[in-house]
């Protein structure tokens, strides 16, 4: 059993950041990634996917994106970004390690990963956003012979079945995915609550408006940002780089909430029932804390990073999560130099 200062669990751009601060502290310390490669979830995400922040705000810490600041990159070239940033930088990432158990063992923390299991003083989840996709339990009694996909293994519009799509949640993930299937020559309908969009003059001076709104005045300490945060919560985000007109002006037709089924079919809230021959459920993710025992996430030593407005509108963002990193980093070496929990004396211990 290997003994470190802290276990970072998740290779993605939120525990690359993290790493990336701990490093500079000089702290000991791993990053587990499930996945064979550095940036897969990325890789996984459908084929016309975009950024929706130009690239001039998609860097993390110490590494600029190598593309024009005003592009907006594809998930391919934000895999690669991920993959050359933890070689440039010699983060120790375990590929093909997923965290099965975590533990509490007085002071410390200990991570079961079968063929590998580590104790350490601090524990950060970096999983993200994205590690377990929500479709609501209603999904269940479509007919069958309905396709349904969550966006997070909807690749194209290929996958869609001929005839009529019905894309539920009205956010960027499910307008994007809309509009590709009217332009495929589907029928398609967008349902969900109205999300409002980012206004265009946001966009200006290359998007700084923007950036410094998301930063700044879309902050948990803010009383406008805790007004955008409880609207996000209710109703999702706001359309970025895209507004509801220019989802409509591809042939996307809206439509609002699904609240039910009757023989198999969606039932709308008002009242309508439709017939898609195929459904992409764009209706988000959750966080994962199953491989935590109860006491672990409430107690000292756990920390989060890369949630969804952790502090501000950009937290989750790639270009914002390396502040939250730092943050965390930090705090974790203070408490470490507070000598609350005592560093570890050697790299190895016997299991």
């Amino acid at each position: 059993m290997e003994s470190l200062d802290v276990v970072v669990i998740g290779g993605g751009q939120a525990g690359l950041a993290t790493g990336y601060h701990l490093q500079r502290l000089g702290l000991q310390f791993v990053i587990l990634e499930e996945a064979q490669r550095v940036g897969q979830s990325w890789r996984e995400h459908w084929d016309s996917l975009r950024l929706f922040t130009p690239a001039r705000y998609d860097a993390l810490p110490g590494l600029p994106f190598p593309a024009a600041a005003g592009s907006f990159p594809t998930k391919d070239d934000m895999a690669g970004y991920l993959e050359e940033y933890a070689r440039r930088f010699a983060l120790p990432v375990r590929l093909g390690t997923r965290a099965r158990r975590v533990t509490r063992d007085g002071d410390r923390h200990l991570v079961d990963c079968g063929a590998a299991a580590f104790r350490a003083t601090d524990v950060v989840m970096a999983t993200g956003a994205h590690a377990t996709p929500k479709i609501p339990d209603l999904a269940a009694d479509i007919d069958p012979g309905i396709l349904q996909v969550h966006a997070r293994d909807y690749r194209n519009p290929g996958q869609l079945r001929a005839g009529a799509v019905l894309v539920v949640g009205a956010g960027n993930s499910g307008a994007e995915i809309a509009m590709e299937a009217a332009a495929a020559g589907h029928q398609t309908w967008l349902a969900g609550r109205p999300v409002g969009h980012i206004p265009s003059f946001a966009y200006a001076f290359g998007g700084r408006i923007f950036w410094f709104f998301a930063n700044h005045v879309a902050s948990r300490r803010h009383p406008l940002g805790r007004r955008v945060l409880a609207k996000m919560q209710s109703r999702g985000g706001p359309l970025i780089r895209l507004t509801i007109d220019e989802v409509v002006a591809t042939g996307v037709q809206l439509a609002p909430r699904v609240e039910g089924v009757s023989q198999g079919r969606p039932v709308l809230a008002d009242g309508r029932v439709l017939a898609p021959d195929s459904i992409v459920w764009c209706t988000g993710f959750g966080e994962d804390f199953s491989c935590f025992d109860s006491g672990v996430v409430e107690g000292p030593g756990f920390h989060v990073v890369g949630k969804p407005f952790q502090t501000r509108l950009a937290s989750a963002f790639i270009g914002g999560v390396g502040s939250e990193a730092e943050r965390i980093a930090k705090g974790i070496r203070a408490r470490q130099e507070r000598g609350r929990v005592p560093a570890p004396t050697s790299s190895r211990l016997s299991a």
